[in-house]
């Protein structure tokens, strides 16, 4: 499998670019996470807390919401039209050059 661009801006509003093999089997919540950018993920990847909320700039498909998904969503704080839980998205082939922004702490 090819590698993959991510770039990730974190709070302090710097990018970080990331390649990394588009089989690696992580959520972009564990790459967040890994790479100590200040996500916390603290459920575990479950949809259950929202410390993982990012923003999609970029124009992607990417998977459905799910109802678990949604249902977080409409209880959080900074919530925009891009709002997406980074651990419900899955890092693979089709996210090459995604551009996304990690949402302020809830």
């Amino acid at each position: 499998m090819p590698d993959i661009k991510l770039n990730i801006i974190d709070r302090n509003s710097i990018e970080n670019i990331f390649i990394i093999p588009s089989d690696c089997g992580l959520n972009l919540m564990e790459l967040c996470k890994s790479a100590e950018l200040g996500v916390e993920g603290i459920c575990g990847g479950i949809s259950l807390c929202g410390t993982c909320q990012i923003y999609i700039n970029s124009t992607h498909q990417l998977s459905q919401l799910t109802e678990d998904e949604e249902s977080m969503l409409d209880s959080l704080l900074h919530v925009q039209e891009n709002s997406r839980l980074a651990c419900q998205i899955k890092i693979n082939e089709s996210l090459d050059e995604l551009i996304f922004t990690i949402a302020p702490n809830q």
